[in-house]
């Protein structure tokens, strides 16, 4: 099959009615193309991963990647780091995109001890973990369960473990969030997106997907218990942070009331 069957198509033809966005087996097929045309930065996130790793990972832990889609996160991680190094768990909720993912990461990654499994992130059974991470996840929770889900992934790492979280953002000036949607908007443009795609895709994730302020995201990581958390890129609407757990941490109850 040519990469141009591949090519993200789904909104070039007028709609009329568009149904809300999902990531069912016509999303996967185009999967890679749809995300290096419509996320800025998606390659500079990747890419920073095994950097993180190999600063803050213990040898040999285990690394979730939820909301894991095709494995890019596992490809990336197996890339920079030697199969010893670390135990991969891909988590999606997606049948199509486990089942690709796992067909991917099997030819690709032969070496390295990986995973992939079906399920739902708000309910899954973690376990320890020294590295977590969400590219573009959380985003299509709906907000009353993220505090919940935060909550969860803290207490899964293990100490010293470290958390990535990559999101599409809103500005709290609604001025500067309309510039930086415009600005967007016209990168989608210049990737070869047409208007009507841009109007048709905005109005399937509507409601789908819900961003959060930055503030709020560090908030939210303040109150589920990491100690600091950093916001290391940025590009338009779209940034990644990452948190980490203390050592301070390793022999506290988890139960026990923490004074902030």
């Amino acid at each position: 099959m040519s990469d141009a069957s591949y090519r993200d198509a789904i909104f070039s033809t007028p709609l009329d009615r568009v149904a809300r966005f999902s990531f069912d087996e016509q999303v996967v097929a185009c999967f890679p193309d749809m995300i290096r045309r419509s996320v800025p930065g998606y390659g500079q996130i990747l890419g920073m991963l095994g950097l993180i790793a190999r600063r803050h990972l213990r040898h040999g832990a285990r690394v979730y990647d939820l909301g894991c889609s095709l494995g890019a996160g596992g490809l990336s991680l197996a890339g920079q780091l030697p199969p010893e190094a670390f135990r991969y768990v891909g988590v999606d909720l997606s049948p199509a995109m486990v089942t690709r993912a796992r067909e991917t990461l099997d030819t690709e990654c032969p070496d390295h001890a990986i995973q992939v499994m079906e399920g739902d992130i708000r309910t899954l059974d973690y376990e320890p973990a020294g590295m977590i991470v969400l590219n573009f996840t959380l985003q299509f929770l709906p907000p009353a369960d993220r505090e919940a889900v935060m909550g969860r992934l803290f207490a899964a790492l293990e100490p010293g473990g470290v958390l990535v979280l990559s999101e599409k953002i809103r500005a709290e000036d609604e001025e500067e969030n309309a510039w930086l949607v415009e600005r967007y908007h016209d990168f989608k443009r210049a990737n070869g997106y047409s208007d009507m795609e841009i109007s048709q895709k905005r109005t399937a994730l509507e409601n789908v997907l819900v961003p959060d302020t930055l503030a709020e995201h560090h908030a939210r990581l303040g109150r589920s218990g990491f100690s600091r958390a950093h916001t290391w890129f940025q590009l338009l609407n779209f940034a990644s942070l990452v948190a980490f757990k203390d050592e301070a941490f390793k022999d506290a109850d988890p139960s026990a009331p923490r004074e902030d």
